[in-house]
């Protein structure tokens, strides 16, 4: 059979044009940065930036992966990403298991004052960075573990509980409490219950965790700025110091290809991943 023809509407033109026009509102300037890391500087001064190169320039990709100064080191971002995912992999993991944690126990093993818990955990998701600097600083000095990725691991985590909890609770409210019932009839406790009965039926959350918890500790700039190991600082910090480290002539195919190298993870996550991300935010993250 013929699919059925669609009749034509004025109505679907006006929303598929306005969505090119956003489309091109939000890549054009995607496409600028990477057509300018693929100039050299002097084609970069004398072309338009929306022209593509005329010859394709390598120099500026290679340069800002092995031999961009980071402040006094020359090496580019490439060990930065090493110590970057040494971060945000650690902590990804403590702050999803401690919120499905969470999660759980606020939603399946109720005690009393549980709710004023969530209340006091969920104002850690509304208050912004700066207010924390002065006492993380004194906690990490008084820890010792100022300046250090250990630090730096257990501040995100501690950061990304929070939020963590807020998806999984929400989420977790959803489940018919009837399953865990008969699985506390059957004998099983707490934390089988958890692993063989509640993660099992949560991919979708746990995806829409992973997402957002990568994409803040991945690109956090402050605290990597603020507390990060000197010379194996995460790799926003990097890059900071790369676009605004001048010495003699501002390279900008060279800073483009930085930000493009940087990027390239979160895209690839949101790439890959987006369907789920959808998927497990209209499957019970937001409700409750």
């Amino acid at each position: 059979m013929r699919p059925p023809v669609t009749p034509f509407s004025w109505e679907r033109v006006a929303i598929y044009f306005c969505l090119s026009v956003f489309l091109v509102f939000f890549l054009s300037p995607l496409y600028v940065m990477l057509m300018t890391s693929f100039k050299s500087l002097d084609e970069i001064r004398e072309s338009n930036l929306l022209l593509p190169p005329q010859s394709w320039f390598f120099g500026g990709w290679t340069k800002a992966w092995d031999h961009a100064c980071v402040g006094l080191s020359c090496n580019g971002v490439k060990p930065h990403f090493m110590a970057t995912f040494a971060i945000t992999i650690p902590g990804l993991i403590l702050s999803v298991l401690v919120g499905a944690f969470n999660g759980y126990a606020l939603t399946q093993w109720k005690f009393r004052g549980s709710d004023l818990l969530l209340g006091g955990l969920l104002m850690g998701c509304f208050m912004p960075f700066q207010l924390y600097l002065i006492p993380i600083a004194i906690t990490l000095r008084e820890l010792g573990i100022f300046g250090t990725s250990f630090g730096l691991i257990l501040l995100h985590t501690v950061y990304g509980v929070p939020l963590t909890t807020l998806l999984f609770r929400n989420y977790f409210v959803t489940l018919p409490p009837e399953l865990m019932k008969a699985a506390v009839i059957d004998g099983a406790g707490f934390f089988r219950i958890f692993f063989y009965i509640i993660l099992p039926m949560s991919p979708s959350i746990i995806m829409v965790a992973v997402i957002l918890i990568f994409t803040g500790i991945y690109n956090d700039f402050i605290f990597a700025l603020t507390f990060g190991e000197v010379g194996k600082q995460p790799v926003m910090a990097a890059l900071n110091n790369i676009v605004n480290s001048t010495y003699g002539v501002k390279e900008h195919n060279v800073n483009m290809a930085a930000t493009l190298l940087t990027a390239m993870p979160t895209l690839f996550i949101y790439l890959v991943a987006g369907k789920f991300f959808i998927r497990g935010l209209t499957s019970g993250a937001v409700k409750g």
